[in-house]
C-alpha cells in the first residue's frame, strides 16, 4: 500500500520561507515522479512542481524562482522549499505520485501566508 504523508505547513508571513516534506512508503520511491499540488479555497487544484526519478524538475510559472522541489531517494522524501511567499500561495499543499497506473495522494498540509 502506497502512503504519502505531508508535513511542514503552517502560518508564515509574506516574504517568508517554509519547507514542506512528503514522506513516501510502499513504493520503490526513486523510480517514480513525485509532485506537489495545491488547492486554494474556491479554486481548482493546480500543479506546483514535479520532480522525476532523474531529479529533473518542472514548475508552474507562478512559483518559478521562488520554490524548489527536491528529493531524497535514500529516505524516501520529497521537499518543497518555498521562499518569498505571498498571500496567493495560501493553499492546502498535497503530495502526489503515480504507481502502476494509479494515482496516490497524501492528505495535504495547510500553508497560510498572512501578516
Amino acid at each position: 500500500q502506497v502512503h504519502l504523508v505531508e508535513s511542514g505547513g503552517g502560518l508564515v508571513q509574506p516574504g517568508g520561507s517554509l519547507r514542506l516534506s512528503c514522506a513516501a512508503s510502499g513504493i520503490n520511491f526513486k523510480l517514480h515522479p513525485v509532485a506537489w499540488y495545491r488547492q486554494a479555497p474556491g479554486k481548482q487544484r493546480e500543479l506546483v512542481a514535479r520532480i522525476l526519478s532523474d531529479h529533473s524538475t518542472i514548475y508552474t510559472d507562478s512559483v518559478k524562482g521562488r520554490f524548489t522541489i527536491s528529493r531524497d531517494n535514500i529516505y524516501y522524501r520529497v521537499y518543497l522549499q518555498m521562499n518569498s511567499v505571498s498571500a496567493e500561495d495560501t493553499a492546502v499543499y498535497v503530495c502526489h505520485t503515480r504507481y502502476r497506473a494509479q494515482d496516490y495522494w497524501g492528505r495535504g498540509t495547510q500553508v497560510t501566508v498572512s501578516s
